[in-house]
C-alpha cells in the first residue's frame, strides 16, 4: 500500500498541516470507519458531529473548522475536491499494459497506437482509430470507422456501433451502448416502418458514460455530448440530442430525441425530458422531474410530490382528481366576488 506523510500531501495539494507533519497515512476512509492509518475528510456540515468520534489519523478540513478538531488535519479551501484528487493515490484499479491480446480480433485497416491496450476477445472493425494510451477492455466491440482519442478507458463489454467519435480521456463503463439505432418510425398502412439512422455519435473530451447507459445515434446529424459531460448508470439519450459542456445526469434519467440541453446543467435521478425541447445553460432539475416544455431561464426546477405516508398520499391523490372541479368553483367564486364589488361601488 502507498504511504504518504501529511507534509507530502499538503505540499502536493496546496494545504496547510495542523498537527504532526511527519504523520504517515496509508489509506482513505470515511469519518465513521477510518482508523489511525487513514486520511478522512469533512465536506458536508451534517457530518461535523463525527469529528469528535473519528479515529482517523488525519482529516481534510476547511480552514474555518480547524478549531473544531483536535487531531491532525490538512487545512484547505475545498476538502471534497482534494479528497477526489487524493483518491487516485490509493486507487487499486489494475493498470493495463500496452499491446494487443492474442485473442482480440482486429481488422487490417484499423489503426491502433502502439501504446494502446486491447483486451481479450475485443473486436475492432475496419477503419477504426485508437489513440495513444487508450484501453479497450475485454469483449468490447468497436464498430467500423470509430475514432477514439488518447488516454481513454473503455471497460469490458462496452459496445460502440459504427461511426462513433470520441475525444480525449473518455471513460465508458461496462454495458454501455453508443450508437445504437434511434427510436424512429413512420406509419405505413397501420404498421411501423423503421427509419434508417444515418447519423453518428460524437463525444467531446473528458466525457464519462456510466454502466448500461445508451446513447443513440442521430437520425441525420450526430447525437452530440460536449466536453466534460458526465452520465451516470442506466441513462437513455435519444437520437439527435445535444448536451452542452459540463452537464451531469444522475441515474435512470432519460432525454427524448432532438432535445438540446445547455451547459453546466444538473439533471437529478429518474428525470424524464420530452423531445424537441431546448433547455438553457445553468438549469438544475431535481430528482424525478418531468420536463415537458422548454426552459429559457436558469434556475432550479422540480415536479412531482415528495414522500408521504401511504394514508396521506391516498388523500392527496383523491384531491388531485378534484383539482379541475375545485379550479372551476374558485373561478366562479372570483367572478361573483367581482360582481359584488362592482355592485357595491355602484350603490355607493
Amino acid at each position: 500500500m502507498p504511504k504518504y506523510t501529511l507534509a507530502e500531501l499538503a505540499e502536493k495539494f496546496n494545504g496547510t498541516v495542523k498537527g504532526d507533519p511527519n504523520y504517515v497515512i496509508s489509506g482513505l476512509a470515511s469519518l465513521q470507519t477510518a482508523t489511525e492509518n487513514d486520511l478522512s475528510f469533512l465536506a458536508n456540515a451534517q457530518y461535523k458531529k463525527f469529528l469528535t468520534e473519528t479515529k482517523a489519523g488525519a482529516v481534510l478540513l476547511k480552514v474555518d473548522l480547524a478549531e473544531a478538531f483536535t487531531g491532525n488535519a490538512i487545512l484547505l479551501d475545498d476538502p471534497y475536491l482534494t479528497y477526489a484528487k487524493v483518491s487516485y493515490l490509493f486507487d487499486t484499479k489494475p493498470v493495463s499494459q500496452p499491446g494487443i491480446h492474442p485473442t482480440a480480433i482486429i481488422a487490417e485497416s484499423a489503426k491502433i497506437d502502439p501504446t494502446a491496450s486491447i483486451g481479450a476477445y475485443a473486436v475492432i472493425e475496419a477503419d477504426v482509430v485508437v489513440g495513444a494510451r487508450t484501453v479497450i477492455g475485454a469483449h468490447s466491440f468497436i464498430g467500423e470507422r470509430c475514432l477514439i482519442g488518447e488516454d481513454g478507458w473503455i471497460a469490458p463489454r462496452a459496445t460502440l456501433y459504427h461511426d462513433v467519435k470520441i475525444g480525449k480521456r473518455v471513460v465508458i463503463q461496462s454495458g454501455a451502448v453508443l450508437g445504437g439505432e434511434g427510436f424512429g418510425f413512420a406509419i405505413e398502412q397501420g404498421n411501423w416502418f423503421r427509419i434508417a439512422q444515418i447519423g453518428g455519435v460524437t463525444l467531446g473530451d473528458d466525457v464519462e458514460i456510466g454502466a448500461n447507459t445508451a446513447v443513440d445515434r442521430g437520425a441525420l446529424s450526430d447525437t452530440i455530448l460536449g466536453n466534460d459531460v458526465k452520465l451516470d448508470n442506466m441513462i437513455m439519450i435519444g437520437h439527435n440530442v445535444q448536451i452542452g459542456d459540463h452537464t451531469a445526469m444522475a441515474g435512470s434519467s432519460g432525454i427524448s430525441g432532438s432535445t438540446k440541453i445547455g451547459k453546466r446543467c444538473i439533471i437529478g435521478g429518474n428525470t424524464g425530458i420530452a423531445g424537441h425541447l431546448e433547455i438553457c445553460d445553468n438549469v438544475m432539475f431535481t430528482g424525478m422531474s418531468m420536463v415537458t416544455k422548454s426552459i429559457s431561464e436558469p434556475g432550479t426546477y422540480s415536479s412531482g410530490t415528495s414522500i408521504q405516508t401511504s394514508k396521506e398520499w391516498r388523500k392527496s391523490v383523491a384531491r388531485f382528481r378534484n383539482l379541475d372541479e375545485m379550479a372551476h368553483k374558485i373561478h366562479q367564486l372570483e367572478k361573483k366576488l367581482a360582481e359584488l364589488g362592482t355592485n357595491n361601488k355602484s350603490s355607493s
